[in-house]
């Protein structure tokens, strides 16, 4: 059995704080400091926000200066959690940090707006209305991005296993040496397990690559 006292107390603080304004039938979240993985701390509250929501939450994440897998996980979460409620999130605005992550993981179209804003001025009876493919569309594009997002994952925890592995990584210190190293190098996340797994089979990173996931070890082995 778990010892769920030890689960507990091994969540480190939360580093992030939130301030919520009413938009009409949507909730604007503006979020501060550091997403890691104590900001999973911000989830009942955010969960809150989002049932008192009529159409759900719009982030505004310009002043987060750390984000990593874990506050990605926990934006992923959240979303899902609207999803189950019918409703959506979407960043409206975010700083370099939020905005490279989105960009190496693919998952920026999952938080992207369908619109210009849920609640704009809708289509009087006599004009037409979206085309009719436009649904369609928008929801292939989120099936092509979880259809990569199941292909990638496979190989992006072996990678994170060969650095647990090879350095006595936990889990997340793995994941933060993964993140760093992609950003660091401006290498697509599922292109460096790639990489990090041929490794295995005799393949070599470029000197750049192993300078920075050296430096990343370096900063997060115990």
């Amino acid at each position: 059995m778990p010892d769920t006292a030890h689960s507990v107390t091994a969540i480190p603080p939360c580093m992030a704080t939130m301030d919520v304004v009413p938009d009409g039938d949507r909730m604007t979240v503006t979020v501060w400091g550091e997403l890691d993985l104590g900001s999973r701390q911000l989830l009942p509250d955010l969960h809150d926000t989002l049932t008192l929501s009529g159409n759900g939450i719009d982030l505004r994440l310009d002043a987060v200066g750390f984000c990593d897998c874990s506050g990605l996980n926990m934006l992923l979460d959240l979303r899902t959690h609207a999803l189950d409620e019918g409703k959506t999130v979407t960043v409206r605005s975010c700083g370099p940090a939020v905005e490279r992550l989105l960009d190496l993981t693919g998952t920026r179209e999952l938080f992207a707006a369908r619109g210009p804003q849920q609640d704009a001025v809708r289509p009087a009876a006599d004009e037409p209305g979206p085309p009719k493919g436009d649904e369609d569309q928008d929801l292939r594009a989120e099936v092509t991005q979880l259809r990569r997002a199941m292909q990638t994952r496979p190989t992006i925890d072996l990678a994170r296993g060969i650095l647990m592995a090879s350095f006595g990584l936990s889990p997340e210190g793995a994941w933060s040496v993964l993140v760093r190293t992609s950003q660091n190098t401006n290498t697509k996340l599922h292109h460096l397990a790639r990489d990090l797994v041929g490794t295995v089979h005799g393949g070599t990173l470029p000197e750049p690559v192993q300078q920075q996931l050296a430096a990343a070890v370096a900063s997060t082995a115990p």
